[in-house]
């Protein structure tokens, strides 16, 4: 396929998929598809294995991760939140193939979580991926760990961040804060399970999280933040992000609506 028309292609996609937003019937039929698979119904979710390794997402989102990290080609992906490691895998899997195609050097992937559980560990220290992975155990906003995080990204070139840990507004806006800005340019700040917000109360009933409270009014919050207040990233650009809506709705299914944020 020569250049043209793969620009072609890429150009139907995106005036294909912006009429997805004003598709009624399409996010009628996505919303009532995530209400029945989603906690507590189906537990679709739990379902996949990534290289071996459980992986809690949807199969959508690593659809989209892979298009993020093809497009952005970090040399590091900073992760909060482990449980089984499936997704530190998905990433390390992702920065080997850049690797093959000789686009970067030495991809890594920084896992933290508050607990990773002696089993998750010894899986993920035995599988083939280990070496480009490295967990951090501690509250991903305690300043040690924020330390220690910016401490590793400083040897890297390209920096791409998922927040997926503790899902209540103020963690995820501490996250944001303190993370964020380690996002290069063109790349992305991917934000979990925001669609919270969006879910039948009765998915998250038993957690400190719910409508109001979760990671989708911490990223609006954030967005408004750097609109009126400003901030700077880490290198010194002043940070701009935008959620990605033609990621988001080509997906036509995600845990992350508004959450897919790019560095512009």
């Amino acid at each position: 396929m020569t250049n043209e028309h793969l620009d072609k292609y890429r150009q139907d996609l995106q005036e294909r998929v912006r009429l997805y937003d004003g598709n009624e019937e399409l996010k009628a039929a996505s919303k009532h598809f995530f209400d029945e698979i989603g906690i507590g119904k189906a537990n679709y979710v739990y379902n996949f294995f990534c290289l071996g390794v459980p992986i809690i997402q949807i199969p959508q989102d690593l659809q989209a991760m892979q298009e993020m990290v093809w497009e952005a080609k970090p040399d590091l992906i900073i992760e909060t939140g482990i449980a089984w490691g499936g997704t530190l895998v998905h990433s390390a899997a992702m920065l080997a193939v850049l690797e093959a195609c000789d686009v970067i050097k030495n991809g890594h992937v920084l896992g933290i979580d508050i607990d990773i559980r002696p089993h998750n560990k010894q899986s993920l220290l035995a599988h083939p991926l280990a070496k480009k992975i490295t967990m951090l155990e501690g509250s991903s906003i305690d300043e040690k760990i924020i330390g220690e995080v910016k401490a590793f990204a400083a040897k890297f070139q390209r920096v791409m961040v998922f927040l997926d840990s503790n899902h209540t507004h103020d963690h995820v806006l501490a996250e944001l804060e303190a993370y964020a800005p380690l996002v290069s340019k063109g790349s992305y700040c991917m934000v979990g399970d925001t669609v919270i917000e969006d879910a039948p109360e009765e998915m998250s009933s038993a957690r400190p999280w719910g409508k109001g409270n979760n990671p989708k009014t911490a990223v609006w919050e954030y967005l408004r933040i750097l609109h009126e207040e400003g901030r700077r990233a880490g290198d010194g650009a002043p940070l701009l992000l935008e959620p990605d809506k033609i990621l988001e709705h080509k997906i036509a299914l995600t845990g992350s609506p508004d959450g897919f944020l790019k560095r512009i």
